[in-house]
């Protein structure tokens, strides 16, 4: 093969006089090896699949097929197991974290609408009267003379149970609490009360 079946038709009496001139030569069989090989290499680069870096994609998509062996299955799952055991335990106690801080705005948000109903009534409301009287006016005695609605929604603590309220209080003239996440009066850490004169 010469140079004449690599150039464009247009050249093709040029290529013949080439053609005479190449065969005169003494190292044809040199320049048909050269061309050879530029022929491979044209074809390699027009045919991927027989290019050497479709074949290792070829390879590394079979090696992909066949799966993972028993062994890195089980070092993923120590390695899962590993970082389970190190983490969880802060979650859970980012989480009591947060519902003790909930508790405690919940409890000084409570405050500030029995310190504006008393206020507004000279009076806090009575134990029966309890919190419900944020929310609603009351119609047992006292009955308030200047009440205005000092609440949308009476929250449940983040335990989903009702806040305490004690008239007259323990710790101040009315208290606020929640009994913490045992849902009982005492204890220590998340069980803790969360109260007003906090």
């Amino acid at each position: 093969m010469g140079l004449c079946a690599l150039q464009n038709p247009i050249d093709r009496t040029e290529c013949s006089q080439h053609g005479q001139r190449e065969s005169d030569r003494s190292d044809t069989p040199r320049m048909d090896s050269i061309f050879l090989h530029s022929a491979i290499m044209i074809d390699s680069n027009m045919n991927p699949r027989r290019s050497p870096s479709s074949a290792r994609k070829q390879n590394l998509h079979h090696s992909l097929r066949n799966g993972f062996t028993l062994i890195e299955l089980m070092v993923v799952m120590v390695i899962i197991g590993v970082l389970a055991a190190l983490i969880v335990p802060n979650v859970l106690d980012r989480a009591d974290d947060a519902r003790v801080t909930a508790a405690r705005t919940d409890v000084n948000n409570l405050m500030q609408a029995l310190k504006l109903y008393k206020l507004d009534n000279q009076r806090y409301p009575t134990a029966a009267q309890g919190l419900q009287a944020l929310l609603t006016k009351p119609t047992e005695g006292p009955i308030p003379g200047n009440w205005k609605h000092y609440l949308d929604k009476l929250p449940n603590d983040p335990w989903g149970r009702p806040y305490q309220y004690i008239n007259p209080g323990i710790r101040a003239e009315v208290d606020v609490l929640s009994f913490g996440a045992d849902g009982q009066s005492g204890g220590e850490g998340k069980n803790a009360d969360i109260g007003s004169w906090e």
